[in-house]
Parts: C-alpha cells; structure tokens; sequence
C-alpha cells in the first residue's frame, strides 16, 4: 500500500521547548494500556516537555484522522527530542467533555466489494439531556455494530480476529462512549510511544479549575476582546471557525440539561438551554465545590492544556488552526504562555485494489478524483465505435471553418451581424457536445465494469466525495495490512516534520 502525503500546511518554525517537568498529581490522569512503563517512567524525567494532540471520542476511535494526528504528534516529538536533547513525549487528549452525540455515534468502513458502509448507534431520545461522551453509554447498539463490522472484515480472518479482539476488549454495552474509545486508543498507540490523557478526569479537572475560575471572572473582558480578533481577522480575510459574542463565557457547565454553556447574566450566570441561574458567588463556590462539572469550549480547553501540562506545542488540524489564532487573546487575557501550533500530517492510504485500477486505465489520481469524472469519459470514449471520434473531431473543424468565412461575409454586408452569427456557431457546436455526450452516457451502460471499478477505486480514496481520513475508520485497514501499517505511517511522518522544519533555527 502507498502512503501520500497530501497537499497541506507544513510547519516552518521550531516549537519553544520550555521549563518542563510533568505534574506527578495528573499521572491517574493516563489511560492505562499494556506496554507503558517506559513511556510513564519518561514523563517523570527531569525537563521532560510533551507534544500535545487531541480529539472528540467516537465509534471504533473514530475516521482515521483521529490517528493521523496521534502519530503526527509522536513523530514530531521524535525530531524534538532529537535537535533537543532531552525527553519529549506524545499525549493524545481524549476530550470526553464533548457532548456532540451525533458527532460521535457513528464509524464508516469499505465493504468486501468497496461499497461505503456506515455503521450508527441508536440515538439518543431528542428529550434526553447532552451528557458528556464521558458519561454516555454505549448501550446495547454496540454489539450489532460489532458484528456488521465483523462480517465485512471476515475475508482478512487473521488480521480481522485481532482487531475485533481488540475493538471488544474496549466497546461493550457498559461502557460509556469516551472510555472505550480513549481505552482503545491507548492500547493501540501505546507501542508507537504514545500515552492517552482522559480530558474528563477528576484530578485534571482540579487542576483546571484555577483557569476556570479566571475565565469567569474575566468573561467580560474576554469576550470583548475576542470580538475586536474577531473583526480583524475577518478584515485580514481569515475566517475564526467560531462564533463569539452574545454574552457567552468560554465555560460549560453540566447540569439538568446536561452540558450546557454558562452566559452572562446581570451580575452572574445563566445556562444557555437550562435556564439556571447563578449568582457570580454561587457559581465560583460551585466550582470549588464540584470542578468535574466544568469544562472549557474549543477556545478555552488548549489554553487549559496549556496550564496544566508542560506543552512544547499541540498539533492541530487545519479548522483548529484556524481557531487557535483566535484564542490568542484568551491566552493574553488569562496570562497563559500559548504553547506552538503545528498542523498535523495529512495523507492518503492507496490500496493495491485502486493502483490496479489505475494501471488498468492508465489513469493519474488526480484523473481518477476529478469530480468530472473525466477518467469514465475517457475510458468510454476510448469504446466509441470506429470514425465516431474522427466524426466528431470533424464536425467541429468544419464547423469552425465554415463559420470564419460566413463571419468574413457578414463583415462585409453589416458589422452587426458577427454577434448573431457566433451564437448560431456556437449553438452548432453545442450540438456536437450534445451528441458527444450521449454517444458517452449511453457507452457508460455498456461499459459499467469498468464504470463501477472505477468508481469503487474513487470511493476508497474520497468515500461519499469527502477525505478518505475524515470517512474511514482505522480498523479494517489494521485488518487487511496488520499493525505494521502504523509504525510506517509514523516513520513517513517523522522524515515530513524533519523536512519541513529543516532550515529553520530551532530554539535550544
């Protein structure tokens, strides 16, 4: 299988290493896994900086770019710990806090015959409250996905027992959304040298609370300020990705309606759907009380990584890039030094099946994703009886020949008439196209072996017309190339950072 890079943002400024030294306090933290002993013996290493990335939990660990931005984390620590010196680890934040079910509920695969097949969980009843995947069970919905995915992987048998092993030692009825997919995760990146953080843990979210609490207490000035980085961004022709304004602080709270983001209101705060109200006292006691039931909004969560973790930089995907620029202001407002964005890795997965196909047609993949779908008019133009190219090739010479000396004529009867005669040239050459394209439509019919591999080739590299990493799910891919696939993924991402830092002066 062939592993491109795709055309993406590359870094070109080295991240700033920092102070370091890990919060022993935070070690329960870590989702445990086999095979971390060394890697959490590392993190109590004197000066030890850590390489920051994360993702909401979902079904089977969610699309592959949930993974891509785990190794591109490790590979960057990798070049650091190397120009650096000193110990740099991976941490993958599994943001538990996120309450978007519908985000998370579903995992996408290819089927035997390269058919797009998605796999969704029961939804919730619309009267139920957005608890936090954190506390969502799977439920019963879990085993028949199980099992729609075991059917489709059964050709690959060795490679399918071990990954659904895998997948049902973490996705059972009992456990919520955001355990089995961190627990899955951490088994599965442990032996890249990458350890899991469970962003809802009651000893992180004691940690977090101070910056909680300064984000209440200046929600006010925040939120004026992210107003005015909003408008300049959008005068420097940047688009934020978020909405800000409205008297909405950057905390949620969870509460009758689950979570839920804290607004403004008079002299303290009220829950945007819940309507609860709390006095601006009433609101910090609670937090002092029961810390776990508050979290940060996209804005305010790398600020609070930032503040609890010794953070070299967080490696983030192009929509986060777009907001970190934003939060900014945040980190000035709260006195947090930000920690470096780095854009994630991005790359396709080419299979075997879909270079065949492309040898077959002798086809580009820029051809083959082209969303004309030149390559099936090609294919079938290629089928077109004998003299219907030359006839068409023709008709369209002549035509042209002929027009150029009726438009000579007309010059010189009336200049007026080159505009109508151009549009009787041009109708007359539509007519060509027209005849063209059903000769093609009606070959696409008697040639659909080739259409349908054609399209089954496009559909494993842009499943639905979207990225292959922001569909598929990590699992059948494990299946049909074992484990082995991972540690070559990390290594062509360790030499892209390594190029695309090189030259620049990295800081000691």
């Amino acid at each position: 299988m062939r592993v491109l890079p795709t055309p993406f943002a590359a870094p070109t400024t080295w991240p700033v290493a920092g102070p370091g030294g890990f919060d022993a306090a935070l070690l329960p933290t870590l989702i445990s896994g086999p095979g971390q002993e060394a890697l959490r013996a590392r993190l109590a290493e004197p000066g030890v900086v850590v390489v920051t990335t994360g993702q909401q939990p979902a079904l089977f660990t969610g699309p592959l770019y949930a993974v891509h931005k785990a190794l591109s984390a490790a590979a960057l620590a990798r070049v650091l710990a190397a120009q650096w010196k000193r110990p740099v680890v991976p941490l993958f934040w599994v943001a538990g806090d996120d309450h978007d079910f519908a985000e998370a509920n579903h995992a996408a695969w290819l089927r035997p015959d390269g058919a797009l097949h998605v796999e969704t969980l029961p939804d919730r009843p619309a009267e139920a409250a957005l608890r936090p995947m954190s506390r969502e069970p799977l439920g019963l919905g879990i085993g028949t996905a199980l099992d729609a995915l075991a059917r489709d992987l059964a050709p690959w048998a060795e490679g399918a027992e071990e990954v659904l092993a895998w997948l049902r030692r973490h996705f059972r009825p009992q456990a919520t959304v955001a355990g089995a997919s961190g627990a899955a995760l951490a088994e599965l990146l442990a032996p890249l040298g990458i350890l899991c953080v469970d962003g809802a843990h009651p000893a992180l979210k004691t940690r977090a609370a101070p910056v909680i609490r300064r984000a209440l207490e200046n929600a006010e000035g925040i939120e004026a300020a992210l107003v005015r980085r909003v408008k300049d961004l959008d005068a420097a022709g940047h688009d934020a990705g978020v909405s800000v304004g409205d008297d909405a602080t950057l905390v949620m709270l969870e509460g009758e309606e689950g979570r839920d983001r804290l607004v403004r209101d008079a002299d303290g705060f009220v829950t945007r759907h819940g309507g609860e109200r709390f006095s601006r006292q009433a609101m910090l006691e609670l937090l002092d009380r029961e810390p776990h039931r508050f979290s940060g909004n996209v804005l305010l969560r790398p600020v609070i990584e930032r503040a609890v973790l010794p953070t070299a930089a967080y490696v983030a995907g192009p929509g986060e890039m777009r907001y970190l620029a934003l939060a900014e202001v945040v980190y000035q407002r709260l006195e947090v030094t930000p920690q470096r964005p780095v854009p994630r890795w991005s790359g396709l997965l080419v299979e075997p099946r879909v270079d065949r196909v492309l040898a077959k047609f002798d086809a580009s993949l820029e051809e083959l994703l082209d969303p004309g779908e030149q390559l099936e008019a090609r294919v079938a133009r290629g089928q077109m009886p004998a003299g219907a190219g030359e006839a068409l090739a023709s008709l369209r010479a002549e035509i042209a020949r002929h027009y150029a000396t009726l438009q000579a004529a007309g010059a010189e009867v009336d200049p007026n008439l080159h505009r109508p005669i151009a549009g009787l040239e041009g109708r007359a050459l539509r007519g060509v196209d027209t005849a063209e394209k059903k000769l093609i439509q009606h070959l696409k019919r008697r040639f659909d072996t080739d259409t349908a591999q054609i399209q089954r080739a496009r559909t494993a590299l842009q499943p639905g017309g979207r990225p292959q990493e922001r569909v598929l799910t990590v699992a059948p891919f494990l299946a049909r190339y074992g484990h082995g696939l991972l540690p070559l993924l990390l290594d062509g991402m360790t030499a892209w950072y390594s190029s695309a830092l090189e030259g620049a002066a990295p800081p000691s």
